[in-house]
């Protein structure tokens, strides 16, 4: 069989991954502080860290909680500020995890569509008239996942007038903000905000590697003080290690050496999957990514993604349905992860997966013949 091609993963490849600039920093964390970071430490995370991180956002260290990848953020988050039956409203699609967690707790998803330029405002303004009232709106503002949209300047003033007046929390989860190809970067939610109703989480995992799990909260300070409640009673502390690495690795500019890298590389491959689509499968429909690891294809209404999946398979070409990233819908729909696949692997994927999608169109004229 050929080699496998992954469009699954959203994860950089090794070949982008900064490995000896981590290991200097490794070296460098166990000669500065080897006390502090071998320690347990308290859930607040590695101090240095969050004091850095407080910095970088212009906030007080008190708003900061530093915690095992951003993931783990999210569920501190959704069970401090979400009991069973609370309505929380989603992008639709939006990351399958987050869908999943939220289900797990009991919560009232309201899915809510996404355009390309985000959330459609104006769909969320109906639904807070009909009567919903969310306790938490989940906005993935950058190079959103599943869809790689940005939410635009105009609609992130919207949505804090929103939650100001319908008095729900912004959950501004941007793991993906650094990796922009072009265009000047936007600001937050969380800086704009005037009125405390934005909770801000980020991770190291898009921009150093995945298996360093360093993610972070920043919000008000009576929301953090919550979420450190919980994290005390979860783990004594998260892991002190990685974060004094991930310390050393933002002090020594390796941070910003590794975001160019991974955002050069990102780029090229990003215009090597849209190239590429529009050659082999010009039934797709996309809007080219400017930033982060994901595309959203469309192809046409009635499309069955479930058979070209098992026919891709086939092919050794995995992607994700888009149908895992909504409650319902979205059969003709997939999701294309790039940054782990070189331009090379893109090519040959693609042209398999433009093989597999022939396949099983020949297969729905024959049996409807």
């Amino acid at each position: 069989m050929a080699k496998s091609i992954s469009f699954a993963r959203g994860a950089p490849s090794l070949d982008i991954v900064d490995v000896k600039g981590l290991q200097e920093a490794a070296a460098q964390a166990f000669k500065a502080d080897p006390g502090g970071m071998t320690a347990y430490g308290t859930a607040i995370g590695y101090p240095p860290l969050r004091e850095w991180i407080a910095e970088r956002h212009q906030v007080a260290p008190e708003q900061v909680i530093v915690t095992n990848g951003s993931m783990q953020a999210d569920a501190f988050l959704f069970d401090a500020l979400v009991d069973s039956g609370d309505s929380v409203v989603v992008e639709r699609p939006t990351y399958d995890r987050t869908l999943l967690s939220l289900r797990n707790r009991g919560a009232d998803v309201r899915m809510v569509e996404l355009e390309p330029d985000g959330i459609d405002v104006a769909a969320l303004e109906r639904v807070l008239a009909a009567g919903a009232s969310p306790k938490l709106a989940h906005i993935i503002p950058n190079f959103q996942n599943p869809a790689g949209y940005t939410l635009s300047a105009e609609k992130r003033t919207r949505l804090l007038e929103l939650a100001r007046n319908h008095e729900f929390t912004i959950f501004e989860d941007d793991p993906y903000v650094a990796l922009r190809f072009e265009g000047a970067p936007l600001p937050t939610m969380l800086s704009m905000d005037q009125d405390d109703t934005v909770v801000y989480a980020s991770s190291f995992s898009k921009t150093v590697c995945p298996g360093i799990r360093v993610g972070y909260l920043v919000g008000p300070a009576e929301v953090i003080a919550r979420v450190v409640k919980i994290a005390t009673t979860t783990y004594i502390s998260p892991n002190m290690v990685a974060q004094a690495i991930v310390h050393q690795f933002c002090l020594s500019g390796a941070l910003e050496r590794s975001i160019e890298n991974v955002r050069d590389a990102l780029r090229e491959r990003a215009n090597t999957l849209c190239a590429a689509l529009e050659r082999e499968l010009p039934d797709a429909r996309f809007v080219k990514p400017v930033g982060g690891y994901f595309l959203w294809v469309d192809l046409p209404r009635g499309a069955d993604v479930g058979a070209l999946f098992e026919a891709a398979a086939e092919r050794g070409v995995a992607f994700v349905k888009g149908a895992d990233f909504v409650l319902e819908g979205a059969g003709s729909s997939l999701r294309l992860a790039y940054s782990g696949v070189t331009p090379e692997e893109i090519e040959e994927g693609i042209k398999r997966l433009a093989e597999a999608y022939h396949q099983v169109c020949d297969a729905e004229d024959v049996n409807a013949a």
